[in-house]
């Protein structure tokens, strides 16, 4: 094998490595030294030492052994040089059992970090790129332009964030069963914000909002992996999977945004659709309904209503009934007086709209203007549609989608 090719072999199989395993082994790292920065900066050193070494020596049979056993002797070596860490108990603890260094055995922690990274403690703003960065691997730059902040800002939030980690002593565990509901709804909002910053793609052609789709959709699948007993983990996949299944269909080829009941439904990815509805199956047998599993409950009856060829929306009104009851949310609200407004007509929707009218919080929400500016186009209220609209595309930071509301607005009767 050529020098080439032997390069190009050890970075192939260090690139599988941190996309499988890098989570699991940071998470073992951080329980055992309690320093998730210094754990990071260990393994880190490991993977750049598998790219010297691997190509001389060839690749390890077990890499995930092999990089475990270097980032842990890098550690050990970081707390040596350290002052304000005692060295002779965290140096037992780092050291580990021979089975550990096999990696057989190593256990899986990623949960545990997880929760870690959701901590009541952490900046809820910084929960989801942390979790981002350190379950992940991705790099601050990548998760500022996601999320709209500048690099070095980012970078500042995720190290004060990891700071506050060691200095708090916050522990890498899974919480206990009477502990597990509140801390689990911080992991599962923490995914579904990362998912919800990659489906939102200003231009419609955003690779890194893309990717973070497809990462918080790969968290989704960890987290119902690690806890197959939370039905409200496969509520949040299967909402997920559901919504990236329609992405082929949302916009043209040129980029225009298309609505969901002009969508052409063979584009949609039946693959998704297919995990989509085991995984919300799997959810509702616990018979414990949580906001995620009603929310994809919606989404599978539209899917159902565009093969059956009629969206069942009495269904869907009860859905949103239910939604609204659990969470008392305002944008659950909006969209139920739509779909009250297919069932018992626009004026009924409408009214239903104008219930929820005072929430300050939908002052600057541009759904509530697009939706009240259909509503009242459909009762014949065109002036007031027009200055909804209005303030619909104003709020709008989507190109494709202001133009939409713009063709929506010119198509007004005068």
């Amino acid at each position: 094998m050529s020098v080439g090719q032997a390069q190009n072999q050890a970075h192939n199989v260090a690139e599988a490595v941190a996309r499988s395993s890098r989570g699991k082994l940071l998470a073992f790292l951080a329980a055992r030294s309690g320093d998730l920065a210094a754990a990071e900066d260990a393994l880190a050193e490991a993977f750049a030492s598998a790219l010297s070494v691997w190509p001389q020596l060839g690749c390890p049979a077990n890499p995930e052994a092999w990089l475990l056993t270097a980032a842990r002797r890098k550690l050990i070596d970081q707390i040596r040089r350290s002052h304000e860490i005692a060295g002779s108990d965290d140096l037992e603890e780092l050291a580990g059992s021979s089975t550990d260094a096999a990696g057989h055995d190593l256990p899986d922690r990623r949960l545990a970090l997880l929760f870690a990274c959701t901590h009541p403690a952490i900046d809820p703003a910084v929960r989801a790129p942390l979790m981002l960065q350190v379950v992940l691997g991705l790099d601050a730059s990548q998760i500022a332009s996601a999320f709209l902040a500048s690099p070095a800002a980012m970078a500042q939030r995720l190290v004060r964030a990891k700071a506050k980690i060691r200095d708090a002593g916050i522990s890498f565990r899974i919480p206990e069963r009477n502990e597990l509901p509140e801390r689990l709804q911080g992991v599962l909002d923490s995914i579904y914000a990362c998912f919800s910053e990659g489906w939102t793609d200003p231009a419609g052609t955003d690779v890194t909002r893309r990717e973070l789709a497809t990462e918080a959709i790969y968290l989704g699948r960890l987290l119902v992996e690690l806890l197959p007993d939370e039905p409200e983990a496969g509520g949040l996949l299967a909402l997920m999977l559901y919504t990236e299944a329609r992405r082929p269909a949302r916009r043209t080829a040129n980029g225009a945004f298309i609505p969901l009941a002009r969508q052409d439904k063979a584009l949609w990815d039946q693959g998704m659709i297919q995990e989509a509805e085991a995984a919300l199956r799997n959810a509702v047998r616990a018979g414990k309904i949580g906001r995620y599993q009603l929310e994809a409950a919606i989404q599978s009856a539209h899917i159902e209503g565009a093969r059956a060829g009629a969206v069942p929306w009495a269904a869907i009104v009860g859905l949103y009934d239910a939604l609204v009851q659990l969470t008392g949310s305002p944008v659950a609200s909006i969209n139920r007086a739509l779909a009250v407004a297919e069932v018992e007509g626009a004026a009924t929707g409408l009214a239903a709209l104008n219930a929820v009218s005072a929430d300050r919080r939908l002052d600057a929400y541009q759904p509530y203007w697009a939706a009240r500016a259909s509503l009242l186009a459909r009762t014949g209220f065109y002036d007031e549609a027009r200055r909804a609209y209005q303030l619909a595309i104003g709020l709008e930071r989507d190109p494709a989608i202001r133009e939409y509301l713009n063709r929506c607005c010119e198509d007004l009767p005068c």
